[in-house]
């Protein structure tokens, strides 16, 4: 989710929108985004903190070779809306992975502000030229944005993935979240978003698995969440995640980022990264519980260690009947 070089790339395109929606409604659709546009770029955003560096340097097996994580893609993978390079999704993932394993990691951060699913050329040669161990990518909001058809976005994806797995990098693909989500998108337009984001989403799972990579739905795993309660889980520009929206990104993202480096399995990534029953983000779970009374949290079974600080089993007690 970006604004690509400034506001007029962050704009909702007009016209494709109104084509989407095939003629109905247009004067309907054509006040909501520009309402989506006005208000997502009413509130400016500093550019975001680079998080690049090293993370874990005194683990047990800190003089064992690093392990180096590359982070690709738009803004959701930089973090766009922080201040605090350590609440970005790339310094979380580092750190996480640095406390599982024990030994150094050396993040870098590649991803561009308001980069769309073509552009990742660019950001895969600077991933194989640093022999990176494994890549994660975020890409493919801008594609909704600008209604980029999905078989020719994720093409690109596809072969950002493919050179990577020829380059020995191991591949996680954070696919596209629900655009439907955004509080500024009203309906209809809204139902369009969504029908889209999902569009290509499905797209992204598909192909990047058939290349050799990894996907986590985003969509299926935070949306409910995100559109449960905006205010928590958006920042200022109701567009970009907050600081809670960025830390659960980074708690999905972070079993599977183990899993595709061989030191988690599989089983235990996919437990920890299913919505709903029995586990959740700490972030959502908490928020849940907050919010609905009788909701009780504890600790998952799997996956054990470190990575269960992050996940809580979520369970609903029922309330005491009165007697008489």
């Amino acid at each position: 989710m970006t604004r690509a070089g400034g506001r007029s790339r962050t704009a909702l395109r007009i016209g494709s929108w109104l084509a989407a929606a095939g003629g109905v409604a247009v004067g309907v659709i054509a006040a909501e985004a520009k309402f989506a546009h006005a208000t997502i770029n009413a509130v400016d955003l500093i550019p975001p903190p680079d998080p690049t560096g090293t993370y874990g340097a005194d683990g047990p097996r800190a003089e064992e070779p690093p392990i180096t994580v590359a982070v690709l893609g738009d803004s959701s993978a930089a973090g766009y809306g922080l201040e605090v390079a350590a609440q970005t999704p790339g310094a979380l993932v580092g750190q996480g992975v640095a406390d599982w394993s024990g030994r150094k990691i050396l993040l870098r951060d590649l991803a561009v502000v308001g980069a769309v699913s073509a552009e990742l050329d660019e950001q895969v040669d600077r991933a194989l030229a640093l022999d990176a161990d494994v890549a994660i990518i975020l890409i493919g909001a801008n594609d909704v944005v600008r209604m980029v058809r999905p078989t020719v976005a994720v093409s690109h994806l596809v072969r950002a993935v493919e050179r990577l797995r020829a380059g020995g990098v191991a591949v996680l693909v954070g696919t596209v979240p629900d655009l439907g989500s955004i509080k500024p998108i009203l309906p209809p337009l809204r139902h369009i978003a969504r029908a889209w984001s999902r569009r290509i989403a499905a797209e992204q799972t598909i192909r990047v698995v058939r290349a050799g990579g990894r996907t986590v739905s985003l969509a299926d795993i935070l949306g409910p969440e995100f559109t449960a309660d905006r205010d928590f889980f958006f920042g200022p520009d109701r567009f970009h995640p907050s600081v809670a929206g960025y830390a659960a990104l980074a708690e999905v993202l972070l079993p599977s980022t183990l899993a595709a480096l061989g030191l988690l399995g599989d089983e235990q990534a996919e437990l920890a990264t299913y919505r709903g029953q029995p586990a959740l983000p700490i972030a959502a779970a908490t928020l849940r519980a907050v919010n609905v009374p009788g909701t009780e949290l504890g600790s998952v079974p799997k996956p054990r260690g470190r990575l269960g600080r992050l996940w809580v089993s979520v369970a609903r007690r029922p309330r005491a009947r009165r007697s008489g």
